[in-house]
């Protein structure tokens, strides 16, 4: 063979490998950290293949461009679309406390044996690594502000499921050499954030609700601290997932290293608003942590840094729901 053809293949074993570098699979791709990471993807030449059983996802939000299956993590049948697919965002969960509370084993049924299903659909078509979720619900029950990957203390219904993928993951490793990564992701906020749901999340409802002239709700008295991290920061991260080797393998938390409280969100979002109404205050939820804060110094070790302050991404957050919600 001479020295063109030679470097003819060559670029053609690059392009290929190129190609199927670029074909990933998203569950959860309708709900909100999954359709905007779809976005994200889309806008980077990817090809995206999405999974939701639209059990919380919304159909409207997943991305034209993305090849879409109605179909449950839990079901067998989904292995065939794992065909030719280099890596896999596992984002998929029962993820409503209140619905884990009260319907633990389902939330077991979805969150562990659905994760356990998609690891064996990786394994069998030989997927590259798989990007899975689990949650900073793991540290509920610590005292060590800011928490670092080591400190977990799981206590509710969904944060012993989501504790339960991080086992899930060593033991494919074990068995069967697969590489993955797990992101505890803390308060992610920012477009497409459910709005529909029984108790939506707080910058959502407290957005609608000033923006409709009502009164928003907290529960308890405002002073649980949460630390917020918009949508964009986190997309970087998971960009750096896909082919950054020293993500292998590996938990990192993804939040922004600093909480405020849900009074101190409410106030910013009344103060860029102009709204002088007041909210009304409804009984605490006994299940929930009372303060989180994450130590993202293993994700900053490799190049990663949130960017977004809470002023910004409340205003993006507050020009989607004008343009798309209200």
């Amino acid at each position: 063979m001479n020295y063109n053809k030679k470097k003819q293949l060559f670029k053609c074993l690059l392009l290929l490998l190129f190609a199927m570098n670029k074909n990933v699979l998203i569950t959860g791709v309708a709900g909100f950290i999954g359709s905007n990471l779809a976005d994200m993807l889309l806008k980077n030449d990817f090809n995206v293949i999405g999974i939701d059983n639209l059990s919380y996802g919304v159909l409207e939000q997943v991305p034209k461009g993305v090849e879409f299956y109605k179909e449950d993590i839990r079901n067998n049948n989904i292995h065939k679309l794992f065909t030719n697919i280099d890596c896999v965002f596992h984002l998929a969960a029962k993820n409503s406390l209140i619905d884990c509370e009260k319907n633990p084993f389902e939330t077991e049924d979805i969150n562990v044996n659905g994760t356990k299903n998609i690891f064996e659909a990786a394994v069998r078509q030989n997927i590259r690594k798989v990007i899975y979720a689990e949650s900073s619900a793991v540290y509920e029950g610590t005292q060590k502000f800011p928490s670092s990957e080591s400190d977990v203390a799981p206590q509710s219904v969904y944060a012993n499921s989501k504790m339960a993928t991080n086992f899930i993951a060593k033991d494919f490793l074990k068995s069967h050499g697969l590489i993955s990564t797990g992101l505890r992701y803390f308060n992610v906020y920012g477009p497409k954030q459910d709005y529909r749901r029984t108790i939506p999340p707080v910058f959502s409802a407290f957005i609608i609700k000033l923006l409709q002239k009502k009164s928003p709700t907290i529960y308890g008295d405002g002073s649980k601290k949460r630390d917020f991290v918009y949508v964009d920061d986190v997309n970087n991260f998971h960009l750096m997932c896909i082919n950054n080797d020293k993500t292998n393998n590996k938990v990192f938390n993804i939040g922004s290293g600093k909480n405020y409280s849900i009074k101190d969100v409410y106030e910013e979002i009344s103060l860029i608003l102009g709204s002088d109404i007041s909210p009304l205050f409804e009984a605490n939820f006994d299940f929930e942590a009372q303060e989180n804060l994450a130590n993202i110094n293993e994700a900053k070790k490799i190049g990663w840094n949130p960017k977004t302050n809470l002023s910004e991404g409340l205003k993006k957050s507050i020009d989607y729901i004008k343009e798309n919600v209200i």
